[in-house]
């Protein structure tokens, strides 16, 4: 029997939904629905109800779920050490905070490629505690986001950087008290659900700062683009490798006790991808070190 059918019966726990497992997997609904239909003939179980519209995994096949996980692993995993740099070839999802996806990511990736061109990388961008989840459920291999603030002993972490928080404004403002700009220009925060956020608020609040709100944006990426156009200031971390955009905002250093966010990886600590991934964190603090300004761990 296929190993596919297994990964596909993973995919379906982690999105839910035949519809969304496709897209996954990269084959019809239709197709999704065979799979696991040749599986319950292959077991002799049923795996899913399917008295609804939409077929839901049953108390079985939640059961087997996890027993799938340590299948594909082993599978994935079958010819390490036997022959050559397999742990370097096939499938890597890798998901990423959005401050790194357009300077930090794709320098790393495109050395790691050119060393292995065997590996095929798949880049998932969302914030901080979203990519934690899908780390700690095997949808992604490894994250680049913030230090979580709680770890269970499953879970690995490799810091590379750690960026202080910077007021930013576009070159059009010509102010130089950052205290006065963020009395007098509007204020693009961070989602409040994102580490940056909390910062940024968090800071704002012990200094006793009220800024007038502008606009919330979701990503750092977004919010470094609405500053750009002059459409407000912000508090954001000094990135480690900026782009261009991000590189032309002024910066200016916030008061008091200096405010920062560890940027590291995070992967599982049973991960068959541990030795790509290892390679990954080597790779990515190479590409942080060329950018002495942004302290490093």
């Amino acid at each position: 029997m296929s190993i596919t059918l297994y990964k596909t019966l993973i995919a379906i726990a982690d999105t839910g939904s035949f519809a969304a497992a496709a897209d996954k997997v990269y084959v019809s609904q239709a197709a999704v629905g065979q799979q696991m239909k040749r599986l319950e003939d292959h077991l002799q179980i049923a795996l899913f109800d399917r008295g609804e519209r939409t077929p839901k995994l049953n108390q079985t096949g939640w059961a087997l779920v996890p027993k799938a996980r340590d299948l594909v692993r082993a599978y994935d995993t079958i010819l390490e050490g036997v022959v050559g740099d397999t742990a370097f070839g096939g499938e890597f999802n890798l998901g990423a905070v959005s401050s790194t996806i357009r300077s930090l990511i794709p320098v790393t990736v495109r050395r790691l490629l050119e060393a292995y061109p065997e590996l095929r990388v798949h880049v998932t961008s969302a914030l901080s505690g979203d990519l934690q989840t899908q780390v700690e459920r095997g949808v992604i291999d490894a994250a680049v986001l913030s230090a979580p603030e709680t770890m269970t002993p499953d879970l690995e972490w490799h810091p590379f950087a750690t960026e202080e928080l910077v007021l930013v404004t576009s070159p059009e403002v010509t102010e130089t008290d950052p205290i006065q700009i963020l009395a007098t220009q509007p204020f693009v925060r961070h989602a409040r659900d994102g580490m940056v956020g909390v910062l940024a608020d968090t800071w704002l609040a012990q200094s006793g700062i009220r800024v007038s709100y502008a606009m919330e944006m979701k990503s750092l990426e977004d919010l470094t683009s609405m500053v750009a156009h002059n459409l407000g200031v912000s508090i954001v971390p000094n990135l480690c490798m900026p782009d261009p955009e991000f590189g032309r905002l002024r910066k200016f250093p916030l008061g008091g006790k200096p405010v920062s966010r560890a940027l590291g990886v995070l992967l599982r600590a049973d991960s068959p991808r541990k030795r790509l991934i290892d390679l990954f964190v080597d790779e990515i603090r190479t590409s942080v070190a060329y950018h002495p300004a942004v302290s490093k761990d």
